[in-house]
């Protein structure tokens, strides 16, 4: 595969969060054009399961597209953390329980046309109650139900957040089947 020879790269913009860049690049057929990346780190996102079988969602207001979502918890990975250990701080924060058991169910590139963001997928269980503060955690509401009710969310679009999507049907792809 043909890939993409980067001639420059001009910081644009660098936040709290997320860096802007555009590269100046020089395609495998020799056109030259230009490439707006946002760099981003990557991050955990955790499909939780209590011990009646229910998911933990999170509702939260989005800035960027102005309204609450429901999503799976997620959260950044800090430099030099393991993404398990991140899995536990990110649910310790956001809705107050420490996972005794974690999977790993995979990853994704969040939007890779323009992003540079790593989405490490996992399952969360055998909760026990344990909440660390973070200033960032207050407008968070969790919302628990059934595995059915999660999926019907995501078929009928109440569930439109992408990380969450990916999450809830990869686990139900690798779900274990009662028989």
């Amino acid at each position: 595969m043909d890939e993409e020879k980067v001639l420059a790269t001009e910081a644009i913009f660098e936040g709290r969060v997320v860096k802007v860049r555009v590269d100046n690049v020089e395609m495998p057929g020799g056109r030259q054009t230009t490439r707006e990346v946002v760099e981003h780190g990557e991050v955990v996102a955790v499909v939780v399961i209590d011990e009646q079988g229910q998911v933990l969602l999170e509702e939260q207001y989005r800035g960027a597209v102005g309204k609450k979502l429901l999503e799976i918890p997620a959260g950044g990975i800090e430099p030099g953390e393991d993404p398990e250990d991140a899995v536990c701080r990110e649910l310790r924060e956001e809705i107050g329980y420490l996972p005794q058991k974690i999977e790993k169910l995979g990853g994704f590139y969040a939007a890779p046309g323009y992003c540079t963001e790593y989405m490490h997928l996992y399952l969360a269980t055998d909760l026990t109650p344990s909440r660390l503060f973070a200033e960032d955690s207050e407008g968070i509401r969790v919302v628990k139900v059934s595995l059915e009710h999660a999926v019907a969310m995501v078929i009928s679009g109440e569930i439109h957040d992408g990380k969450s999507v990916a999450g809830l049907l990869l686990y139900l792809a690798k779900k274990p089947v009662k028989r």
